[in-house]
């Protein structure tokens, strides 16, 4: 196999375009299986299991988004070590990355577990549907550490080139939860506990299925060595933090907009849970795109194409700009078939008829935020990122959200993160840019393209 990384020829829309597409097609068929899941619990007839599997959604959405930041930073390294042709050091990173990813998961699922109910408290979820909400989360986040190796792995593909392997372990995966799903949670009357044990079977599938190829396919991770974890841990977390910390900024949002959305009642909950589901099905393809677009931008960093730089940042705004107005297109039409096959009424219909129609919309702006950050975490400036990500969910969506459903009700929530993602999109995407435009004036060295001197430590650790 070459050391040359695949993305260093070519058209850049070409490989923007197939590593989204493929991208999209397995994060959107996860999404699905998601959606067909909260659809099952809603068979049940039982409002409450529909907004307690809300919170919950709404609490794991913090470790999740802290797996995409491991994700993304390991992506990051790893393409760029492909695209300078230092293959060895690509293979121990990506080892390296997932042993500390695993860690730093477990640790995550040990603290929330210990404090779930009064997590879901704070989040505004009270008696039954607190209780309910607890129970998800301590059967399901158990299986996070096994989740962030399975995404470390899958990541490692992306920075191959690999789109098509990479979307193959999340169709695998999600086919496992979409036929298991309905014999747990209806078939079997399980309810939220099936709805979990689906959830864990799907995470070890994909953990099989992303080993099977980064390892026997690509031979793209080392055997683990506690050296190489020691030294790759510096440079790893120099970008996992920010990234992290940038991830964290969008459950936090969605926390604080949930906080809001839960004075309106259980109805507008249970229309909540719908639109977090459908956003993520409806657009898997911008989601996709954020995680695709780093290892084009590793590689050509590592490389130092420049141009193919400028025309990937490009292209990549023109495709999420263009897949938007489509998905949006298509939303619309797709809304009062939606309420009525959740079976929403009152404020929850409302809420999903005001996403479909006016907020689906802002997510042209959310696609350009998406492409400058995962711009930032590749090409060195991760905290960029960061307080981009902050100043959007952290510091403007509450307010916004308090003063437009004091306006219009809980429709006034969807109107505030729309209004947010517009003001943020346009800001950080101009930035994004400008900072792309500069790298070769500046002439910004690519980052531990060559083994440096915690690398050559533990090379003294293997010889002795």
């Amino acid at each position: 196999m070459s050391d040359r990384g695949r993305f260093l020829t070519g058209s850049t829309m070409g490989h923007v375009v197939r590593m989204t597409m493929t991208g999209a097609m397995g994060i959107t068929f996860v999404f699905l299986v998601d959606a067909a899941n909260l659809f099952w619990i809603s068979r049940l007839g039982e409002p409450v299991l529909m907004a307690a599997i809300g919170f919950a959604f709404a609490i794991q959405f913090f470790s999740v988004s802290a797996g995409i930041g491991l994700m993304i930073a390991s992506t990051a390294l790893v393409s760029r070590h492909i695209g300078a042709g230092d293959r060895a050091l690509a293979r121990r990173t990506a080892t390296s990355a997932a042993i500390i990813a695993c860690l730093v998961q477990t640790t995550a699922a040990v603290l929330i577990i210990l404090f779930r109910h009064d997590i879901v408290r704070v989040a505004g979820a009270t008696g039954e549907t607190a209780d309910l909400a607890a129970r998800y989360l301590a059967m399901s986040v158990p299986s996070l550490g096994i989740m962030a190796v399975a995404m470390i792995a899958n990541g490692t593909l992306r920075a191959e080139g690999d789109g098509r392997r990479s979307m193959m372990v999340t169709l695998t995966s999600g086919s496992v939860a979409m036929i298991v799903d309905p014999f747990l949670i209806v078939g079997l009357e399980m309810g939220l506990d099936g709805a979990a044990l689906g959830l864990n079977l799907s995470r070890c599938v994909m953990l099989v299925q992303a080993f099977r190829f980064a390892v026997g396919t690509h031979d793209l991770m080392a055997r683990p060595s506690l050296a190489d974890v020691a030294s790759t841990l510096r440079p790893y977390l120099a970008i996992a933090v920010p990234a992290i910390l940038a991830q964290q900024a969008a459950p936090v949002g969605n926390y604080l907009l949930t906080t809001v959305m839960a004075g309106f009642g259980d109805e507008a909950m249970a229309g909540w849970a719908v639109v977090g589901r459908l956003t993520v099905v409806a657009f898997g393809g911008v989601f996709s795109l954020a995680g695709a677009i780093g290892g084009i931008f590793g590689q050509n960093y590592g490389a130092r194409e420049y141009a193919r730089l400028r025309s990937t940042y490009r292209d990549a705004l023109v495709f999420g700009f263009a897949y938007t107005l489509v998905t949006w297109t298509l939303l619309a039409a797709a809304g009062p078939y939606v309420i009525s096959g959740f079976g929403l009424e009152g404020e929850g219909a409302q809420v999903v008829r005001s996403f479909v129609m006016i907020g689906a919309g802002s997510f042209v702006f959310a696609a350009a935020l998406f492409v400058a950050n995962s711009a930032f975490n590749a090409l060195g400036r991760p905290a960029w990122s960061t307080l981009a990500s902050w100043t959007r969910d952290g510091v403007l969506t509450w307010p916004a959200a308090i003063w437009l459903a004091a306006v219009f009700g809980s429709s006034g929530v969807i109107y505030a993160q729309a209004l947010v993602a517009i003001v943020a999109g346009v800001t950080v995407a101009w930035l994004g840019w400008r900072y792309v435009c500069g790298l070769e004036r500046r002439d910004l060295p690519a980052l531990d393209l060559e083994p440096p001197r915690p690398y050559a430590h533990a090379d003294r650790f293997r010889r002795r």
